[in-house]
Parts: C-alpha cells; sequence; structure tokens
C-alpha cells in the first residue's frame, strides 16, 4: 500500500500569448505549488479491475460521487476522472504486460477545492503517475511520466514537477524556477464554481471585443511575466507580487464581484498583493507575516465570503 500527496497550485501570473492551430491557447505563467493536498492511497488487487473510491471523510464533506462527471463540485469516479485515467494507462502500459491479472484500488482524501483555479484533477493525476509507478516497481522517471502525461491534461505535468516554474507552451514546456522567499500565502475559495473552458472562452470573447473597441477593457494588460521570473531570480518578493497578474481575471471577476471583494480585503488585511488564480474562483493573498493572515482568514469568514479557507505556505 503506498500513499501519495497531490499539492494544490496557484498562478502567480498567467498570460495567454496565442493559440495552436487545434485550438489550444498558448500560455506564460509562473506556477507555484503550496501546502495543501489530496492523498491518495494505492493498493494492488489481484484481479484486472480499477476502483476509484472517496475516502470516508470527503464523503462527509459533501463531494458527490455519485453525481454526474460534467456537475461541478462533485467528483466523478468512473472513467471520466483523471485518476482512473492514468491508472488504466500505467496498467495496459506496464503493468499488465507481466501480470495480465494487475488492479489497483485508488483511495481519494479531497482537500483542494474543487473546480476552483487550484488544478485539484491535475494534481491527483500527477499523484496516481507516481503512486502506480511506486507500487508496481515501473522505475519510471519524471519526465517519462511528465511527457506521458500531457495530452491528459496540460497542469498536469506541472503538478508531477511541482515547487516554482515557468510553464510555457499549452503548459507542458516547463523551467524550473528558485524557491520563493519565506512568506505565507491566504487562500480563499468563495462559495461559486467557474469551469476552466468558461474562462478561456470568455476570455476570446473579450479580446475580440477589446480589439473591436478598445474602450470596452480599458483597464486590461498582459502580465510581466518575464519581469515577474527575474524577481523570484533575485529573492524579491515585493518584486513578485508587483507583478502579479491574470489575464482571465478579467473574464471571472466581471461575473463574480466577489473576487475583487476578497482581493481588497486581503489587501487591506496587510497582505503584500493579492490575486485570482487559474480561472478561478480563488482568490490567494501573499504575507510577509502569518498573524496578519491568520486575522484576515478570520474576517473573511465572519463576512461569510468563501466557504474554503487555508493559511498556508508554499512547498
Amino acid at each position: 500500500m503506498i500513499t501519495k500527496k497531490a499539492y494544490a497550485k496557484v498562478n502567480l501570473s498567467l498570460d495567454i500569448v496565442g493559440f495552436r492551430e487545434d485550438g489550444y491557447h498558448l500560455v506564460r505563467m509562473v506556477m507555484q505549488s503550496l501546502d495543501i493536498y489530496d492523498e491518495l492511497v494505492f493498493e494492488r488487487l489481484d484481479e484486472p479491475k480499477i476502483e476509484v473510491l472517496l475516502s470516508e471523510d470527503t464523503k462527509d464533506k459533501g463531494a458527490a460521487s455519485s453525481a454526474p462527471a460534467d456537475k461541478l463540485g462533485a467528483v466523478p469516479l468512473d472513467e471520466s476522472n483523471l485518476v482512473y485515467k492514468v491508472a488504466k494507462l500505467m496498467l495496459e502500459k506496464y503493468v499488465r504486460r507481466r501480470d495480465p491479472k494487475a488492479g489497483v484500488r485508488i483511495i481519494l482524501t479531497k482537500n483542494i477545492p474543487i473546480a476552483a483555479g487550484m488544478a485539484g484533477g491535475s494534481s491527483d493525476a500527477a499523484a496516481t503517475f507516481k503512486g502506480m509507478n511506486e507500487l508496481f516497481e515501473l522505475g519510471l522517471m519524471d519526465k517519462e511520466m511528465m511527457e506521458m502525461a500531457t495530452p491528459l491534461g496540460a497542469d498536469i505535468p506541472y503538478c508531477i514537477m511541482g515547487g516554482t516554474a515557468l510553464s510555457e507552451g499549452i503548459g507542458e514546456v516547463l523551467t524550473k524556477l528558485p524557491e520563493l522567499p519565506k512568506c505565507t500565502f491566504l487562500v480563499a475559495k468563495p462559495p461559486i464554481s467557474v469551469s476552466t473552458g468558461e474562462a478561456y472562452g470568455g476570455y476570446d470573447k473579450m479580446i475580440e471585443a477589446y480589439e473591436t473597441s478598445p474602450g470596452s477593457y480599458s483597464d486590461f494588460k498582459h502580465p510581466d511575466v518575464d519581469g515577474q521570473v527575474d524577481a523570484i531570480y533575485a529573492g524579491s518578493l515585493k518584486g513578485v507580487t508587483d507583478l502579479f497578474g491574470n489575464v482571465l481575471e478579467y473574464v471571472t471577476s466581471k461575473n463574480h464581484p466577489e473576487i475583487k471583494e476578497l482581493e481588497q480585503i486581503m489587501i487591506e488585511g496587510g497582505a503584500i498583493n493579492s490575486m485570482m488564480s487559474g480561472s478561478g474562483p480563488t482568490v490567494f493573498g501573499i504575507f510577509d507575516d502569518t498573524e496578519k493572515a491568520e486575522a484576515v482568514r478570520k474576517t473573511i469568514e465572519e463576512k461569510g465570503l468563501a466557504n474554503q479557507l487555508f493559511v498556508t505556505v508554499p512547498v
């Protein structure tokens, strides 16, 4: 039996720089993993089946396994789940060549908010690559697993790597960066869900409107990703936070004003800066003082603006 942690991520910056012929968006973004994690337990089975189950703790939190796979806020446990897809790929590509009857049971404990712009599903998939590799003693290197992961999801290779990284292409071209200076993150997930497709589709419409009539999005600008990378190499936390920017926030925050409200509360409470992660709606702030982060967490909780709150650190 093997246990793996699947760490959440946030985007310190997110820019869309073009499109591939197949319709995928080309991105440049800085990613950071946080000490918020799902937990996956892997157990070998002596029959050729795959079981993906939710832990009792997760069921108590209300992540409904019986809901349709496309329903936001639910965890599908069938073939549509990335955990299931990775387990099937690893079994068929490697394990069953030597043991045709091999199977696996995977028990998932969810802590990362769902449909929140924190790569919970991708991180679970990354942990499944690592768990299957270890459980069945396959001896695969991270690079090999990252190459297999790309067709399943653009964030999965980063989640295999973890830490601080520059992500380019559709998300699969990764450059490891130095660790952030010591700091504390406050993460707030409001009681709404946003699909990635909805956010990227909204961005495409926004750009079309912006190019037709620039005044319709007068505050729009692309983030300085290169400048932020330079600040990370320089060890300047202020430099990193000064260059926060996420082009998808223009879309999601327009539909959900509570995002800007959360950012304002964090900044007024002492965050160096605050921003939405990924396609949203999760908002995070970076603090140089954990006590300030805890105080703001309490304020947001009392106002009822977020149903999931974490004070955590980068990993």
